[in-house]
């Protein structure tokens, strides 16, 4: 089974730069695409329901911003929007479809990055969905949590750690929570489980060259249950063609 999750940075521009035509050519069982900066009567039938899959979305209320998809090739025996509290819902940051035993869920954090006021937004959801997290690895059943997490968690997880230790992305208190994400409820982080080596990277700034450079995040993740993490075998970031200001992650599980 081979799971993408990408941070589209608006699908119609993802469109236009060719996302759906390399979609087809992965064999992608699910693919999970965030900030989608779209409504449903903005999407062509290719961004609604690409050749060949199934398309599910959680759209935000206000125009242009956030929302969350999945695209999947078999049909999800349940579909759910949202965590259940309309501050949080109101913006389409999750969506969740199930497959038997098997939860994939499409998450897009929020980004503190432009204000005081987005950044207690944050904390505000970082506050709510831990117990949530916490109840639904409490159901019992296998959960890959996909998407842009928007915090950096350890200083290999970004080119310039030093400098950017009081930037949201990589506060303390962020990669406090993500650490307790992983240690008190018991979630894996399957990319980093897989693959130690540094400068592995899935966002870069459209400033100074950062692409170029390789001065770049790893904000993006696949966060499973232990038992779907040790499923997983192989993984990869794909960088030859940009989609958005985000890359591809990749990853290839055995099947449950």
């Amino acid at each position: 089974m081979q799971i993408i999750t990408l941070n589209v940075n608006g699908v119609r521009a993802a469109s236009r730069k060719g996302f759906f035509e390399w979609l087809p050519e992965q064999n992608a069982d699910i693919i999970c695409v965030q900030e989608l900066k779209a409504q449903y009567s903005d999407l062509t039938n290719e961004i609604l329901a690409p050749d060949g899959y199934y398309g599910y979305f959680h759209f935000a209320q206000k125009k242009g911003y956030s929302g969350v998809g999945i695209y999947c090739r078999e049909r999800p025996d349940n579909v759910v929007e949202g965590i259940g509290i309309d501050e949080i819902d109101i913006e389409g940051r999750f969506l969740r479809a199930d497959f038997g035993d098997l939860s994939v869920v499409s998450l897009y954090l929020p980004s503190g990055s432009s204000g005081d006021h987005r950044q207690a937004s944050k904390f505000f959801f970082l506050d709510h969905f831990f117990p949530f997290l916490q109840t639904l690895i409490e159901e019992g059943r296998h959960i890959i949590l996909c998407g842009d997490w928007n915090i950096a968690h350890k200083e290999i997880d970004l080119k310039n750690w030093r400098s950017n230790q009081k930037n949201s992305g990589f506060l303390p208190e962020e990669r406090a929570w993500l650490t307790r994400v992983f240690d008190e409820i018991g979630y894996v982080d399957v990319f980093r489980k897989l693959s130690p080596e540094p400068d592995q990277y899935t966002w870069w700034s459209n400033r100074g060259q950062a692409w170029a450079k390789n001065v770049g995040w790893r904000i993006d993740y696949q966060i499973a249950t232990p038992e779907m993490a040790a499923k997983a075998h192989e993984v990869a970031i794909y960088k030859e063609s940009r989609f958005s200001d985000h890359a591809p992650l990749i990853i290839h599980y055995d099947n449950i």
